[in-house]
């Protein structure tokens, strides 16, 4: 899978696709490279056998340098030893299409399969379509259908919505930064009211990358909503932990406290239900369209649809700040503010 663990400092550990640097400038670790490829508004830095990326990365930041290791980022209903990572069969849920809106959600994800809530939507047709079986094993990968599933939460929410879909992750809900940068790229100039990341990662010193704070300013009349992470801890969780990034974390499912696997802190800005949800899904072996499922993804979810929804009437700035007014100012500590799962 090409991923390594490091540890920069004891006890923080992140994961980075080994050998690799991201920096804005070609020339920024010249001394270590042996190889350069452009990408957008960022290069791709092939480093030495011997190179250490982390280090070199924070030599050059002390100097000023926009550079980062390739950290990898993955989906975010695994929770590593929970009994709440993999997706169940599920009934339908009820669903109204309602009428359509003009706002657009853009979604980086595993893709979208046909969904028989979705398929005949204008906005459906050219979206990049889940990876279901890439090992060719028989059974559906380990994050396969995390695209669709929240595709669903968002309609629910938001009925009449447009979905913009960019896949980032594989079908066992790993991606890396390189593939974040070069979608947000890709997504420059489109009209995009709110935009959903429901993945993250850890970084290598705990602070937040530079080349994908600069990419995501580079959408200023956009909401973007992140997910804080299945972690079950405070250390910030990247990009949910960007100053500007609506961080959202999991309630379980009677709205009451936090689910277990989620990450909280004073980073966190909103919570939603994130426990037992039922949305679309994938038609592939055990399961026939539809799944309950876990996860901090799904609660940004939620959070983000109930934006895209108020947006219909508002700019989505306008529309976050009406949203996570609704509660009355209902606070959960170290969660943020409370955000109802229904409309």
């Amino acid at each position: 899978m090409n991923v390594q663990v490091v540890e920069h400092f004891p006890g923080r550990r992140a994961l980075i696709r080994p050998g690799v640097l991201l920096a804005r400038s070609p020339d920024a670790a010249a001394r270590w490279t042996q190889a350069v490829e452009p990408a957008g508004a960022f290069h791709i830095l092939r480093l030495s056998p011997d190179a250490d990326p982390c280090g070199i990365a924070a030599t050059l930041a002390e100097a000023g340098h926009e550079v980062s290791p390739n950290h990898v980022v993955t989906g975010q209903p695994v929770f590593f030893g929970g009994p709440t990572g993999a997706p169940l069969p599920a009934d339908a849920p009820p669903y109204e299409p309602g009428e359509p809106s003009p706002v657009t959600v853009g979604l980086l994800d595993t893709g979208v399969a046909p969904h028989p809530w979705f398929r005949d939507a204008d906005w459906f047709r050219g979206q990049p379509q889940e990876v279901l079986d890439a090992d060719g094993d028989g059974f559906l990968d380990r994050q396969a259908g995390h695209g669709t599933f929240i595709a669903g939460l968002l309609l629910r929410r938001a009925p009449g919505v447009r979905l913009r879909v960019a896949r980032v992750l594989d079908s066992d809900g790993v991606g890396d930064e390189a593939g974040v940068l070069a979608a947000l790229d890709s997504l420059r100039g489109t009209r995009l009211d709110v935009l959903v990341l429901p993945f993250g990662c850890f970084t290598y010193d705990d602070r937040p990358t530079s080349l994908l704070a600069r990419a995501l300013a580079g959408f200023p009349e956009t909401v973007v909503v992140a997910c804080a992470g299945n972690t079950a801890s405070s250390r910030p969780f990247w990009p949910a932990a960007l100053p500007g990034v609506m961080a959202v974390a999991a309630l379980d499912s009677a709205e009451g406290g936090r689910a277990r696997f989620s990450a909280y802190g004073p980073w966190v800005d909103a919570c939603a239900r994130g426990e037992a949800l039922t949305s679309s899904f994938v038609d592939f072996d055990r399961f026939h369209s539809y799944a309950l499922w876990s996860g901090t993804s799904f609660s940004a979810a939620v959070v983000a649809g109930a934006i895209a929804d108020a947006a219909r009437h508002m700019p989505s700035s306008e529309a976050a700040r009406h949203v996570l007014g609704l509660a009355n100012g209902r606070r959960f500590p170290d969660l943020g503010v409370f955000v109802p799962a229904s409309r």
